[in-house]
């Protein structure tokens, strides 16, 4: 048996991103605000897929030299050495430090790249208006929230964790043009999940129920 969704926007409802407060949505073509604190309201976010799809964009394009590029100069008295990320997990695995190699890979490489994914199918399924397993992208939505609050720990590891591969005495160690486009890519993924409206997979969920072909009464098996 399906159960149909009403969203607040079918039944004329618009709520503040301000405050919260829920008020009627008024018939003219006029802008309407909030009672409350007088914020702009509207159905949903302006123009939220384009800036969704802008940030993830230019975050994809930053996490390749965010990989490739060093993310630490070490210049000591036996001599220089750039260290990349991946050179840096594959230090840890080869020296014995597993765990530690794990925690390189996941903070800074895997994550990152299940956060713009997950992004990415989120954007092009509300594009396309698709109603596919909402529940499941929501959920998904959920969880890529819930990183992006500890998103900046990416860079922490990196810069703690880098530093100590090839770490020596009187070494001088400087942020190499890496750590730079890592940190891009973490703050480009946070915006874009801030600009990306959920709102608008319930959206495509009701307009396609409300199209079912209904069996006529007359019907029978």
């Amino acid at each position: 048996m399906k159960t149909h969704t009403l969203t607040a926007s079918h039944a004329g409802l618009l709520a503040c991103h301000a405050c919260g407060r829920v008020a009627s949505h008024a018939a003219r073509h006029d802008a309407q605000h909030c009672a409350r604190c007088g914020a702009a309201l509207h159905r949903r976010n302006p123009d939220s897929l384009s800036r969704t799809w802008a940030l993830l964009i230019a975050a994809a394009l930053l996490y390749i030299p965010a990989n490739l590029l060093p993310v630490m100069h070490t210049s000591s008295l036996v001599g220089s050495e750039d260290d990349t990320i991946i050179s840096g997990v594959i230090y840890f695995w080869t020296s014995g430090s597993w765990p530690l190699a794990i925690v390189v890979f996941v903070a800074s490489i895997l994550v990152p790249m299940l956060k713009l994914s997950v992004l990415a199918l989120l954007a092009a399924t509300a594009q396309r208006r698709s109603a596919w397993r909402p529940m499941e992208r929501a959920k998904l939505y959920r969880i890529v929230e819930r990183i992006g609050r500890w998103s900046m720990l990416d860079v922490f590891v990196i810069t703690l964790t880098v530093a100590l591969v090839r770490f020596e005495s009187l070494a001088v160690i400087t942020a190499a043009p890496g750590a730079l486009a890592f940190g891009c890519v973490v703050i480009l993924t946070m915006l874009a999940s801030m600009q990306f409206d959920p709102r608008l997979i319930w959206d495509d969920v009701e307009s396609h129920s409300s199209r079912a072909p209904r069996p006529a009464h007359g019907d029978t098996l």
